[in-house]
């Protein structure tokens, strides 16, 4: 992953970021990539760190295989009270 992608963002962007996972932090299933989605909060030579919905992620800059900006999370809708 080219860190080029980081040094031209700013903490706050919304991103997705894969990763490859430790050996000790294989998923159940033997998943060896996962995702953060969410906000970037700090850059730095080493890490990034990913505000997501369940917590912050630090994450090895040489774990990242793949990252890119996402859109904002659409609107969440109305429901009308139900009767």
């Amino acid at each position: 992953m080219s860190t080029d992608f980081f040094a031209s963002l700013d903490p706050g962007a919304r991103v997705v970021v894969r990763y490859r996972l430790s050996p000790g932090e294989l998923g159940s299933a033997g998943e060896r990539l996962s995702d953060a989605l969410g906000y970037l909060l700090e850059i730095n030579e080493k890490s990034v760190t990913v505000q997501t919905r369940t917590g912050e992620i630090h994450i090895s800059r040489e774990s990242i295989t793949h990252a890119k900006l996402v859109p904002p999370p659409p609107e969440r809708r109305h429901t009308a009270p139900r009767s």
